[in-house]
């Protein structure tokens, strides 16, 4: 589910990681450290940036792009080096709300596991590394590592476990390389640290807890020992009443034990009616409300109504009203005259009129036939597509198959049958026979034989049966 309110400058990244290609959402990515960089720290603002990042998923690009090859990826471990730091920024101080499963067992563990493979990474380059310049370099981004793999760790202390149970942490600390070892032993020694103070909160909430109970138990005696003074009291105050006035002493603190009874129990039974009430209290004051917004948009509606309502026509219209009305539009008329127009003038712009309307007809009709064209064309594409897309293979073709496929115009099939007959009586005649022609001459072939199995040639876009 999307949160409502998202900042814009997410919202527009988000979109520009989908929009973009695969190789360009590293760099893209870079552009959460400035507007995380650029909100206050600690405030409400920032958690609500975390949250729309991890809504919509950009956390999950981050593993993504960590996950994948470094020679892929643009800018290389500069660009991995400050995508571990936003990561590890986002996840610690974010509410993830209702996938807090999710983000808690597999998002968190990944990214610190995602960490170890990157510094195992950094290390085996450092180590193979020949230039003092790229070992200096490579040892940075290690350090880069390190250190938002402990910023991770100290904002979600339950991955300690994780990491030091890692093989990939078990392999950093049996390097022989001395920089690469001190760095590695500094992290563990901060990460001991966090786990020393974690225990030592939980000691501190076991204390708190204890001294709350014994804070009760007080109170418990405390209770018992005031019901104690109240009945050794209520025993001497019997021992100095006259024995006749006992009973009616007796009498007297039932009923005031009585009131205080009844007292409670009252306000206790007039709450509770109050609780179950509250649904259906609210309940009217919604109706109420709904009602008199109601009644006030029909109120609306009738006075609209009233005011545009249709002409009903004059009632009881006297004849002086009739000559006042009258003497009014003829008043108005004459301030007001109409402008008056020839008959020439009016036949003029009845002809123009036709005309237009005549060239709009023709222009019309001319337009729908190159449309029936336009469609008859694209029918006609449409068919030779599909058969030849149909059309078996120069292999599988048997008989007169091909001749199918020729041509879709009857004269220009004729006459490559005329030019194929003429090549061929050519090639069948005699050798004394071609003596004195020439290759443009033509040769006369009867009507008869170019009318054969010219029926079976692709004609019109169809194929016959």
């Amino acid at each position: 589910m999307k949160p409502t309110g998202t900042d814009p400058r997410i919202l527009s990244l988000a979109a520009e990681v989908a929009n973009s290609p695969e190789q360009n959402v590293p760099i893209i990515l870079l552009k959460l450290k400035e507007i995380i960089n650029n909100t206050p720290l600690g405030s409400s603002e920032l958690k609500k940036i975390k949250q729309d990042i991890y809504c919509y998923d950009l956390i999950q690009y981050c593993l993504l792009v960590l996950s994948q090859d470094c020679s892929r990826i643009q800018g290389g471990w500069t660009t991995i080096s400050q995508l571990t730091q936003i990561l590890s920024h986002c996840c610690v101080g974010l509410e993830p709300g209702e996938d807090a499963e999710e983000f808690y067992n597999e998002l968190l563990p990944s990214a610190a596991e995602n960490f170890l493979v990157l510094g195992r990474r950094l290390q085996t380059c450092f180590i193979n590394a020949a230039k003092g310049e790229e070992k200096d370099e490579l040892l940075r981004f290690f350090q880069i590592v390190t250190d938002s793999l402990f910023w991770l760790l100290g904002g979600h202390v339950q991955l300690i476990q994780n990491v030091l149970q890692s093989d990939h942490f078990l392999h950093l600390l049996q390097t022989d390389n001395l920089q690469i070892g001190s760095t590695v032993m500094t992290m563990l020694q901060n990460i001991l640290q966090i786990n020393r103070s974690k225990r030592s909160k939980i000691l501190l909430k076991l204390k708190r807890q204890k001294e709350e109970e014994d804070r009760r138990l007080q109170l418990h005696i405390q209770r018992q020992r005031a019901m104690r003074l109240s009945r050794e009291l209520r025993l001497s105050m019997l021992e100095i009443v006259h024995p006749g006035q006992v009973e009616k002493h007796n009498r007297e603190i039932e009923e005031k034990s009585a009131l205080i009874i009844q007292k409670h129990w009252r306000g206790y039974r007039e709450r509770k009616i109050f609780r179950q009430q509250r649904p259906s209290l609210t309940e009217y004051k919604a109706a109420v409300t709904l009602q008199r917004a109601t009644l006030k948009f029909l109120a609306k509606c009738r006075k609209k109504k009233k005011l545009f309502a249709p002409w009903q026509g004059l009632q009881d219209l006297t004849d002086a009203r009739r000559v006042k009305l009258k003497q009014q539009v003829d008043d108005y008329l004459q301030r007001h005259p109409s402008s008056q127009m020839s008959d020439v003038t009016s036949r003029e712009l009845h002809s123009q009129a036709q005309e237009q309307l005549q060239h709009y007809l023709m222009g019309r009709v001319l337009e729908e036939r190159a449309q029936q064209h336009r469609e008859a064309l694209m029918a006609q594409i449409n068919t030779n597509i599909e058969q030849l897309m149909k059309a078996p293979s120069l292999k599988e073709t048997e008989g007169k198959e091909p001749e199918l496929f020729l041509s879709r115009s009857r004269p220009v099939a004729a006459k490559a049958k005329q030019a194929h007959l003429t090549a061929l009586k050519h090639l069948q005649a005699p050798w004394w026979k071609n003596l004195g022609e020439e290759e443009g001459d033509e040769i006369d072939v009867p009507k008869d034989e170019l009318s054969v199995e010219l029926g079976t040639l692709f004609i019109g876009g169809t194929k016959p049966p």
